[in-house]
């Protein structure tokens, strides 16, 4: 799959996750048990248009819009069950590089919050309904600002490179391929 950004989009930021897939219906799930409503855990780019993001004159201050454009928040291509990660999904390495060059380099060890404590707070009043996708952000660091990039996904194995011009990025989820 193939997507090229829309005009006006401009300073394209792309910032790589963790991506938890729900599999069980639930709500109000205690960070305790959130393991049994977890189906797996997939790599995911959390993309943001800066332009309709900042300054928030623009945005208003929220940041959904800049985020939701045809394309933006790929996942995939594949889910992996816990126990093919050996268990944790708070001992993932990822890695970004553009053009080969690592920008970030962080683990899951390192979130402020546990993906239970993320399911839990997310689902509090909240039915995270069986295929739903949770992002978690990066633990430290983030990728470059980037100013006019013209992007195309291309999904390889558990890694998602973006192509745009003058080069490319690549984010992995060690554990995920």
């Amino acid at each position: 799959m193939c997507h090229s950004l829309p005009s006006p989009i401009q300073n394209v930021f792309l910032i790589p996750t963790t991506t938890t897939v729900i599999g069980k219906t639930g709500k109000n799930i205690p960070a305790s048990s959130y393991a049994s409503h977890v189906l797996g855990y997939t790599v995911g780019n959390d993309v943001s248009a800066r332009n309709f993001q900042i300054p928030a004159s623009v945005s208003g201050g929220q940041f959904g819009y800049a985020k939701s454009f045809d394309g933006f928040a790929p996942i995939g291509p594949c889910i992996a069950s816990a126990e093919a990660l050996g268990g944790d999904p708070q001992k993932l390495q990822y890695w970004t590089k553009v053009n080969g060059e690592v920008r970030q380099k962080t683990g899951t060890d390192d979130m402020i919050w546990s993906v239970g404590k993320i399911v839990e707070h997310l689902s509090r009043g909240t039915t995270l309904k069986a295929g739903t996708c949770i992002m978690t952000g990066t633990p430290s660091g983030v990728g470059i600002f980037m100013v006019s990039l013209t992007v195309f996904l291309v999904f390889s194995s558990f890694s998602l490179l973006w192509v745009f011009k003058g080069g490319e990025w690549t984010s992995k989820v060690h554990g995920l391929g």
